[in-house]
């Protein structure tokens, strides 16, 4: 149970079904009003009109859930960035740990060398 931030009885807490469930209105006004309308990334109100998203605390590639208890308001573009970061650091673990256990594709990309020593006036040049 959640406390309803326009007072009055406790609710019970949302809980998406799958992870790209996305929360009915009155869930993301729940969590608006929790947050005093206030973006969770930036820190700066969200003003009348200007689009804002939910984002997960705990991201879903974390083992995060996708429940009301772990989401928050943030304005898109601040969103977008942290998402970015997010899916960067991911990608790179990922990775990482292929690498770790051998199952990183190999390079179809033949390695360049230098190449043989040049010569010096058509004889082989040879130190001394």
């Amino acid at each position: 149970m959640i406390d309803d931030p326009n007072g009055g009885r406790s609710v019970k807490e949302w809980i998406g079904k799958t992870p790209d469930s996305v929360p009915p209105p009155t869930v993301r006004a729940r969590i608006f009003l929790r947050a005093n309308g206030i973006c969770h990334i930036s820190g700066r109100p969200i003003g009348a009109g200007e689009k804002w998203e939910l984002e997960h605390i705990k991201p879903l590639s974390l083992s995060g859930e996708n429940r009301e208890s772990n989401l928050r308001p943030a304005l898109v573009e601040p969103h977008k960035a942290k998402s970015a970061d997010e899916n960067a650091l991911r990608e790179k673990a990922d990775r990482v740990r292929a690498k770790h256990l051998g199952v990183y594709p190999k390079s179809k990309a033949p390695i360049r060398s230098r190449g043989f020593a040049p010569t010096r006036d058509g004889v082989e040049w040879r130190k001394g």
